[in-house]
């Protein structure tokens, strides 16, 4: 028979991560655990408050299907169980372990991959002042990848500026997370433009991102706030280039493997994202880093302290995950 474990944890960040939407200096996680026989999988997912989210109610979300999850539930009758979102992430990818440590079939060969290579991962650099974030980017500015936070009421044409010249060799992602409005929006991505920033991340709330069919795009815009699984996906044609699969999301790599398929029927490319987690988190994004034209799976990179045993970084390439861990 089964048994499930359902734990709240948290983990320090190095210190402070700072998107439009405020700051954190702890990753809160939930982490599930399910046993069945010898074989134990694990999941873990980040509940976010901009979806209505919060530890205690993913928490109590998964401990009330607990049940049929200890009675057999599969992968396939979570998906109608549950909705999209961090609570069915975190059963999801447990599940996925466990069969993979029940069928000694690596997770990665189920979902269909005949390699899994190592990736370049993306480094985020927080939303600050232009002079401490082009600080901070020339840290950094020997990673291939940076993603840059941006949406503040004021400065980003600087800050857009700033981080270029910090790094003038490295590709540039900028994401301002829902921050910027119908009246800056073009001065933004023309600023973008001039600086060779390769992708524009969710500039406009996602309510309003009908505006970018009406405005030009000269770099191209990657969906992130406005895609979650298969459903939310089709009013985003013609809107956006590139969209953003995180797990927490899609409710788990089941349905992300799916929303992969439909997304790139559509036209679109794939980045594959994450929110600030551990490697527990990252490890199943991994699947879909393959096919993704970018990969943002940094999380555990911005931790002071990540799970043992966690992913394997050097510099910004990121391992797959080795069987202990996850998969």
């Amino acid at each position: 028979m089964r048994q499930l474990t359902v734990s709240i944890d948290r983990f320090p960040i190095a210190g402070k991560f700072t998107i439009a939407r405020g700051s954190r200096t702890e990753a809160v996680v939930v982490t599930t655990t399910i046993a069945e026989g010898g074989a134990v999988g694990h999941g873990e997912c980040v509940p976010y408050p901009r979806y209505g989210e919060t530890v205690e109610g993913v928490a109590a979300a998964i401990e009330a299907i607990r049940p049929e999850i200890e009675a057999g539930l599969t992968r396939e009758a979570l998906q109608g169980l549950m909705p999209a979102g961090a609570a069915r992430n975190a059963v999801d990818c447990a599940l996925w372990d466990l069969d993979a440590k029940c069928s000694g079939i690596r997770a990665h060969v189920t979902a269909g991959l005949t390699r899994w290579p190592p990736a370049t991962t993306a480094y985020t650099i927080s939303l600050d002042t232009p002079e401490a974030m082009a600080e901070a980017t020339a840290r950094a500015a020997e990673r291939p990848i940076l993603k840059v936070k941006f949406g503040a009421p004021g400065g980003d044409l600087e800050r857009i500026a700033a981080v270029r010249k910090a790094a003038p060799q490295a590709t540039l992602i900028a994401d301002a997370n829902e921050g910027w409005t119908e009246e800056n929006i073009e001065a933004h991505l023309a600023a973008c433009a001039e600086a060779g920033y390769a992708l524009v991340e969710q500039p406009l709330p996602a309510k309003a991102d009908g505006y970018l069919s009406r405005i030009s795009r000269p770099v191209p815009i990657l969906a992130d706030e406005s895609v979650h699984d298969r459903p939310s996906l089709d009013r985003l044609v013609g809107l956006y280039d590139v969209i953003n699969i995180k797990l927490d999301k899609t409710g788990g790599l089941t349905e992300a493997l799916a929303l992969a398929d439909a997304a790139e029927e559509r036209g679109f490319s794939l980045m594959i994202g994450c929110m600030v987690g551990t490697s527990l988190a990252m490890a199943p994004a991994m699947v879909l880093a393959p096919r993704s034209r970018f990969v943002d799976l940094d999380g555990p990179l911005l931790l002071a302290r990540d799970r043992e045993p966690g992913l394997h970084y050097e510099g910004s390439i990121v391992y797959p995950p080795e069987p202990a861990l996850w998969g």
